[in-house]
């Protein structure tokens, strides 16, 4: 199983990424993906999940601003990130969702 996010990046606050995690080795289309992250010297929180059907979850402090997406044929979850905040800075993993496989994140970081 491998997992690689990518897309991260230095960006103003109230400015977009997007971030995108590839996937390989495991049957993608069938399983539920999230994204996570963690800032300095917090712990790792969920940011959103999307289900093997599409259907999406996102965690209060970045609903309205997050978009989360995938592409089955490509093996690929999307986080579209708008309207970042200084508070936002973490890195990003994505994650089989329920499962211990991560891959190396993402560092996005949001200037004031």
């Amino acid at each position: 199983v491998q997992l690689q996010a990518s897309g991260g990046g230095l960006v103003q606050a109230g400015g977009s990424l997007r971030l995108s995690c590839a996937a390989s080795g495991f049957p993608f289309r069938t399983y539920a993906m999230s994204w996570y992250r963690q800032a300095p010297e917090k712990e790792r929180e969920l940011v959103a999940g999307i289900s093997s059907g599409s259907s999406t979850k996102y965690s209060e402090s970045v609903k309205g601003r997050f978009t989360l997406s995938r592409n089955n044929s490509q093996k690929k979850v999307y986080l579209r990130m708008n309207d970042l905040k200084v508070e936002d800075t973490a890195v990003y993993y994505c994650n089989i969702q329920g499962s211990d496989h991560w891959g190396k994140g993402t560092q996005v970081t949001v200037s004031s």
